[in-house]
């Protein structure tokens, strides 16, 4: 019988299992898929993360990045630098999350991958956990297992809202190091091209609208206009479950974390920090739990409504405003001087939405409607 079974070895599961495991837990995560495994995300991680850990991440880290450029398709450039204590990071996913599930093991999780969970039943007081290698019992349940896992909707939570995200894996074409952003090509969203020690992952999705977006012959055309080779790219497609307000996220001794609690930014699609976030705070109320604390699960879902998702509703208004005139926003968002000192700080945790969203969102509406400026 363990403390709490972990389903899904990304950054939530991998988290949650270490800050459990650290408390001197039993838990055991169960992931699908042979570890290290590819996992279609562009893959760029604020340093803020650093905080929450007592390691370094640094043999995770494939590039550290500070120098921007934003383009429209491939035109009018605005190059700038970010200003935040430690550059962002650029990683593999395969990489990074096998050593965060690394840094859990030698905590003492344990780790059984290639398992897939087939079911789960509440038996008076622990879950059983069936699997494709026989069933598992653990008092608690930690849902990590991401936008296109079974296991929220087991738990009895509504069908996870999805959008369409795709990635293309290019090959390195020069030397050139800059996290790039690209608005224009994709109707309802952007393109973001990160660069790794050997490639590039150029990632998109649409933040507003349907889903009709042929997001395949946009990255085609980025990469054509950008002098990328297509030809030799792979382009990888994905579901994204985006936060879309305030939800419960626990159920009876168990809890939702990572994109299956729908945390990713809903402007930019950032995905990795909330997901870690929610790890921690998952792994904080179940030891809490463990201990008699009755009320710590319930209030899992306050914490991660009013850390999280209290700011995720101002990046949601400013996404249906600046995606539905993104030219505006270009001019008037993206080229200000202030705009990616402001949005980098906001990855780090030291600035909220909630701090420039007013603003902002009157800079846009004043550019479609005259007067309305400030």
């Amino acid at each position: 019988m363990f403390d709490c079974v972990v389903v899904g070895a990304g950054p939530a599961g991998g988290t949650a299992a270490y800050h459990l495991a650290k408390r001197g837990r039993s838990v055991l995560i169960l992931e699908r898929e042979a570890l290290p495994r590819y996992k279609a995300c562009s893959g760029g991680v604020s340093p803020a993360i650093a905080q929450w850990f007592d390691f370094d991440f640094s043999p995770a880290i494939s590039l550290k990045v500070d120098a921007i450029r934003y383009t429209w398709k491939l035109g009018d450039p605005v190059d700038a630098t970010l200003k935040t204590p430690e550059p962002m990071w650029m990683v593999r996913r395969e990489v990074f999350d096998h050593f965060l599930i690394q840094q859990a093991q030698k905590q003492g999780a344990e780790l059984r991958d290639q398992t897939s969970v087939t079911g789960i039943q509440f038996q008076g007081d622990h879950w059983q956990v069936n699997t494709s290698n026989g069933p598992v019992e653990a008092r608690y349940l930690i849902a990590a297992d991401g936008a296109k896992g079974p296991m929220a909707k087991w738990l009895g939570f509504k069908e996870r809202k999805t959008r369409m995200g795709a990635v293309m894996e290019a090959p390195k074409s020069n030397n050139d190091d800059r996290a790039q952003f690209d608005f224009g090509i994709v109707k309802n969203g952007f393109i973001w091209n990160l660069p790794k020690t050997d490639g590039y992952s150029i990632g998109t999705s649409t933040f507003r609208g349907g889903d009709s977006e042929d997001l395949k012959a946009d990255l085609i055309e980025y990469a054509s206009l950008a002098g990328i080779d297509a030809k030799s790219s792979q382009i990888h497609q994905h579901p994204l479950c985006l936060w879309d307000g305030d939800q419960k996220l626990h159920a009876q001794n168990a809890l939702l974390a990572g994109e299956t609690a729908c945390v990713v930014d809903p402007f930019t699609g950032e995905g990795i920090r909330p997901s870690m976030f929610s790890g921690m705070k998952a792994a904080e109320a179940i030891d809490r739990s463990l201990s008699g604390d009755r009320a710590a699960l319930a209030s899992y879902t306050e914490i991660i409504q009013k850390e999280w998702g209290v700011d995720m509703v101002w990046a949601q208004r400013l996404a249906g405003v600046f995606y539905r005139v993104p030219g505006i926003g270009y001019k008037v968002g993206v080229k200000r001087p202030t705009a990616t000192d402001r949005l980098g700080k906001i990855m780090c945790g030291e600035m909220r939405y909630a701090d420039v969203a007013t603003r902002a969102l009157k800079r846009l509406s004043g550019s479609l409607i005259p007067g309305m400026g400030g």
